[in-house]
């Protein structure tokens, strides 16, 4: 065949292959679309008023008693708050911390009498081999910055290298750390836990979420004499601050685990290893047999895929080390991310089955998980794979594994993730948090709808677990929290089963890789004034929503008018998300926060219009098609003048 006819072939066969793969990634999106994306139905009438009262919700049982009533609580993690803890988080942010660790003391081997001399147990060190015991690994491996993956909070692969540099040796895996004023001390939650349970208290929440940490407990591997791998006097200190829990008036629900896995376990393979199952077992064994008694509600594992993925997949978490050939196979099935994710489902279910047999408390104990929802979507026509793919791995396979070990299933929704390409878009006509979350109340109501329909024949009720906002402004956080209760009430109204709902957080606490940069909490922290406190306006709003169950259109319209007032004039706000030349967020935190505008978009419950593919085809295609498509007119408060035009 002549080469001129040859070229026109192979031209002619691409051309087919580009247009069947259009064609069928446009297959693939009309699916996504009916299926995700259409206009939910919103059963909440935005004129009435109250728009919601929780406590006029009809109850699903008629025996149910005042117990069944909707609760409201708040919650948090020991990795989050408790100071004098030397745990894989603190080694972590340590050793990346530009040498910083070599000015560290060397910390004494771990036993059981160094506990019982600390008197609360909290100068347990951990067991962990210092730098100079570790043998030459040849390998050492270099951080490269790349595009955020789609299901996960942080994401950072390695390159591996043999040599270093001395800007290497500068490199930080906690951002937002160096920086502050004494990030060791946390909030001195374990020292002072009075200062965040009377602030949590005076909300009127009756349910405090906190956690056990393994490794306090078990600050060494229980390989010869277990007693000496226990430090009992922490496991003393957790039962005195739990029961102070109770004497500020609130239920517990406690943590087993979240995200904090023993730095000497983390040096064996961790969950990846069955041993671990046995390990985790013997550690819960011994906080069933001293706290169960003072326990309302348990979580074993707190969104176990995430660390999964960060830990073992993406090596960017504590624990995980993962070299290349782990990294690239580690979504098949015989991978990392299902091995160690089979090992977390057993581990679940024997704690499951040991809490029923052994618990103390004269109530049934309740037992369930907190698992990590995100509401995600295509950025382009080709990225509906792409979505597809990070559903079918993060959605049901965990809870699908332990739906038969579930008295609940707790739900921690922060936002929506728009793919795009290998990572994500930061879309600039939507609101986002400081930490890189889209703002999109939608999503919560469409996620529990899909929840209830997949798990409604088990009858398993739902917790939201966690749900809140970086913002150190607190404009974006009073409509969040808001909206997210309104996306609850509506799924409630349409059936969905939910017993209660706890905001992330009290306080501004560190916030894993991300250090201490963006600020959840409803209370600000001056770390360089002894931790002082200052309540933000959110945290009397979110009081004012506990005390009375109700969500009133003033203090809606309210919110919602300061908000749009700050977007209107063109004010900015701290956003610790880095953004690559197409648009997509880096997944480190920053150090120092960069400034991004408020945005003028009605993202209120019911009311976010959603945009079509955004990928430059779609949007030719769109032009021919409606060339002469007229603006929408969005008007943002009713009783205002403010409104704005957008293009569809």
């Amino acid at each position: 065949m002549p080469w001129p006819a040859f070229l026109a072939a192979a031209a002619k066969l691409v051309v087919l292959a580009a247009a069947a793969a259009t064609a069928a990634n446009a297959a693939s999106y009309a699916r996504f679309r009916r299926r995700n994306l259409r206009r939910i139905p919103n059963p909440i009438d935005d004129s009435a008023d109250p728009i919601a009262d929780f406590r006029a919700l009809p109850s699903s049982s008629a025996a149910a008693s005042e117990d069944d009533d909707f609760f409201f609580g708040l919650a948090t993690a020991p990795a989050h708050v408790e100071d004098r803890l030397e745990d894989a988080w603190l080694q972590f942010a340590q050793e990346h911390s530009g040498g910083d660790n070599d000015s560290m003391p060397n910390q004494m081997p771990a036993n059981a009498v160094m506990a019982s001399a600390g008197g609360d147990g909290g100068s347990q060190p951990s067991s962990r081999p210092r730098g100079d015991e570790k043998g030459n690994d040849g390998d050492q491996r270099k951080p490269l910055r790349v595009a955020m993956e789609a299901m996960l909070r942080g994401f950072e692969k390695f390159s591996e290298s043999a040599e270093s540099s001395d800007s290497d040796s500068g490199s930080r895996k906690v951002a937002a750390w160096h920086n502050v004023p004494c990030p060791q001390e946390r909030l001195k939650f374990w020292s002072d836990p009075d200062t965040e349970l009377k602030l949590a208290k005076e909300t009127g929440v009756s349910v405090f979420r906190m956690g056990v940490d393994w490794t306090r407990i078990m600050p060494k591997e229980p390989t010869e004499d277990f007693n000496n791998s226990v430090n009992f006097a922490a496991l003393e200190r957790y039962r005195w601050i739990i029961h102070r829990v109770h004497e500020h008036g609130m239920k517990v629900m406690l943590t087993l685990f979240h995200h904090s896995l023993p730095p000497w376990a983390g040096e064996y393979g961790g969950w990846k290893m069955e041993k671990t199952v046995n390990y985790f077992m013997d550690f819960v064994r011994l906080v069933v047999d001293r706290v169960s008694d003072l326990v309302d509600y348990w979580v074993v594992f707190n969104e176990p895929h995430v660390f999964v993925m960060l830990t073992y997949c993406a090596g960017a978490w504590p624990g995980g080390d993962p070299n290349a050939i782990e990294v690239a196979t580690s979504a098949l099935p015989t991978g990392v991310y299902n091995q160690a994710l089979h090992w977390m489902a057993v581990a679940h279910a024997e704690a499951y089955d040991y809490i029923h047999s052994e618990s103390k408390n004269a109530m049934m104990p309740i037992v369930g998980c907190s698992h990590n929802v995100s509401f995600t979507r295509p950025y382009g026509l080709f990225d509906v794979a792409a979505v597809t793919i990070a559903n079918s791995m993060t959605l049901f396979p965990y809870v699908d594994s332990i739906c038969d070990k579930l008295d609940f299933i707790g739900i921690n929704y922060y936002g929506q993730e728009v793919i795009s390409g290998p990572g994500l878009k930061l879309v600039d006509s939507d609101e986002y948090s400081e930490s890189g979350r889209g703002v999109y109340p939608d999503g919560l109501f469409r996620l529990l709808l899909k929840f209830n329909e997949r798990y409604k024949s088990l009858n398993i009720p739902f917790i939201i677990t966690e749900n809140g906002v970086s913002d150190e402004t607190d404009l974006i956080r009073k409509p969040y929290i808001l909206e997210h209760l309104l996306a609850i009430y509506a799924a409630m109204l349409m059936g969905v089963r939910v017993l209660g709902y706890l905001f992330w957080t009290t306080s501004d606490n560190w916030e894993w890789a991300d250090g201490y940069g963006p600020k959840f909490g409803l209370v600000g922290v001056d770390r360089a004034n002894n931790l002082a406190r200052k309540p933000r306006p959110s945290y009397y709003l979110f009081s004012k929503v506990v005390a009375t169950g109700k969500i009133t259109g003033h203090d809606r319209m309210s919110a919602w008018r300061e908000l749009q007032e700050a977007a209107v004039q063109k004010k900015t706000r701290p956003f610790f998300r880095e953004v690559d030349k197409h648009g997509r967020m880096y997944a480190g935190g920053l150090d120092r926060p960069i400034q991004r505008s408020f945005v003028l978009r009605d993202w209120r419950f019911g009311h976010y219009e959603m945009e079509g593919l955004q990928d430059p085809l779609s949007r030719f295609v769109r032009c021919v098609i409606r060339p002469f498509g007229r603006k929408k007119k969005i008007h943002y408060i009713e009783d205002d003048a403010i409104s704005y035009s957008i293009s569809p």
